[in-house]
């Protein structure tokens, strides 16, 4: 469905921010793309929406297609008309509206039949919502507010949804949930997910393929089931190690890049 080949991003004309980036997502998977703050995780999730432009960024080398058809020059709303939803990290509800307002907003791009429909799909996965859906949607816990920005995703009938950070700043119970929602969409309705986390436990739980990025390029990638057996996934990302004891500080990026490419 979506395929990155050896994309390159700049900012601001001088600033390189992705090393080229090559990454596959298949039709009816969930894929995670997993690293650290500042390795370039939500820069690939934004290359793909096209929302690069508003912080003068821009796809230099490279390309990115979407079911055959290139997008990575698309304007945001382009985007979405293709299929393409993003859930930014951050939980970026519209506070003043109701839950209910927040879903008919994201799905403002579709005919009232699969608003309808889309609307009762949301109601049963996330019923927690679907009680609340006459609040303002400032008024909801975090945990809340994640959900109904990926109800508002979904509204928009899309071919892949791409989650930025669901879990940051969630109980472990409430990232469960979640998580657990985001396995039977994909089981059950058959939605693609392109999932950044940090959580890298959390993430391979659920996913089929996953990549490691930092620095701006791909580390590492595999079946899921693979990475959460790699040795230095255990020690980097899911704080296991077989060896000597270390401090987390001594374990700098450049020996972790040592690692992987050796």
């Amino acid at each position: 469905m979506l395929n990155l080949n050896n994309v390159e991003v700049i900012y601001d004309g001088v600033i390189l921010v992705l090393r080229g980036i090559s990454l596959e997502v298949q039709d009816g998977t969930i894929t995670t793309v997993l690293g650290a703050n500042g390795a370039g995780k939500t820069t690939t999730l934004k290359a793909i929406s096209g929302q690069l432009r508003a912080e003068r960024g821009e796809v230099t080398r490279g390309s990115i297609e979407f079911n055959g058809q290139r997008i990575d020059h698309l304007q945001a709303h382009e985007a979405v008309e293709m299929g393409i939803a993003q859930v930014f990290e951050g939980r970026q509800v519209f506070v003043h509206l109701t839950v209910e307002e927040n879903l008919i907003a994201g799905g403002h791009i579709v005919s009232k039949a699969v608003m309808k429909r889309n609307m009762d799909m949301v109601w049963e996965y996330f019923p927690r919502i679907y009680e609340r859906r006459g609040v303002h949607a400032g008024y909801l816990s975090g945990g809340e507010q994640q959900m109904l920005v990926i109800g508002r995703a979904l509204m928009s009938d899309p071919k892949m949804v791409m989650l930025d950070e669901p879990s940051l700043g969630l109980a472990p119970m409430i990232m469960e949930e979640i998580f657990g929602i985001i396995s039977q969409l994909n089981e059950q309705e058959k939605t693609t997910f392109l999932l950044v986390e940090q959580n890298a436990a959390a993430a391979l739980n659920i996913a089929e393929y996953g990549y490691v990025i930092e620095n701006g390029s791909i580390v590492l990638e595999g079946e899921a089931a693979a990475l959460r057996e790699n040795a230095d996934i255990k020690e980097f990302y899911l704080g296991i190690s077989s060896g000597e004891k270390k401090s987390f500080r001594d374990v700098k990026t450049y020996r972790r890049r040592k690692r992987w490419l050796g």
